[in-house]
């Protein structure tokens, strides 16, 4: 049997569609390589949308889930982690809008606000080092403020490292529309702090071990209880 340990730490690990293969084939305890893979930025990507580290949690889960019950479903038309990320953020919004707290943003023209493709690098002095964990807490209460919109699409992009055709098809939007979003997240943002922030914004919304352990436990457990009632059911057909 694979061991989903020995094969996340090999020094050549094999790609999420390689995983999704060897799932489908029987090994499911493989699917475990996928989430602790991906645990960060589809926390990121929920947080980002419902602000609320429980509810965000709870989507994960729903969303390993929901992907794991259609595997079968992917085609590879798109990464799997577009695939992935895109029913995390289906999840989001559908518990976003039973709660009645999303509000569409009409697209903005990008020649609106400062016209600025990114914020500027600026290497902190001994002084900012010291301040990091402080900066680091007004930058997530800054993105926090954001609208909605503005703000999933700065996680994606700018914390997530998505290049924008891959955005644009996680969210279902134009790239054009990711670019003005972006623009104007990042225009807001650069009236506070970001741009002399001095820290590295991948370590911002941190999805710790901890958390990572209970979603991909809690996974199991659904998936299990799944997979014996599906045993059970073919079992009283026999």
């Amino acid at each position: 049997m694979v061991n989903p340990a020995e094969v996340a730490a090999s020094q050549d690990p094999l790609s999420d569609e390689e995983v999704v293969a060897q799932v489908l084939a029987g090994e499911t305890g493989m699917f475990e390589i996928v989430m602790r893979r991906h645990n960060q930025r589809l926390y990121r990507v929920a947080r980002a949308i419902l602000r609320n580290d429980g509810e965000a949690e709870d989507v994960m889960q729903d969303a390993y889930v929901r992907a794991y019950e259609h595997l079968d479903q992917f085609a590879g038309r798109a990464k799997f982690s577009t695939w992935l990320t895109r029913i995390a953020v289906h999840e989001a919004l559908a518990r976003q809008h039973r709660g009645n707290r999303y509000q569409e943003l009409e697209p903005m023209s990008e020649r609106e606000g400062d016209p600025m493709d990114r914020f500027a690098s600026l290497a902190p002095d001994p002084e900012q080092q010291a301040s990091n964990s402080e900066i680091r807490r007004l930058l997530e209460e800054a993105v926090e403020k954001l609208p909605d919109a503005y703000r999933t699409i700065f996680m994606l992009r700018d914390v997530e490292d998505m290049s924008t055709t891959d955005a644009a098809d996680v969210l279902e939007i134009t790239e054009q529309n990711v670019k003005v979003r972006l623009h104007r997240a990042r225009a807001l943002l650069r009236k506070s702090l970001y741009a002399r922030a001095g820290m590295e914004r991948k370590e911002a919304f941190n999805f710790h071990a901890v958390r990572c352990d209970r979603v991909v436990k809690n996974v199991f457990e659904r998936i299990q209880k799944q997979v014996s009632k599906t045993d059970n059911s073919a079992a009283k057909t026999q």
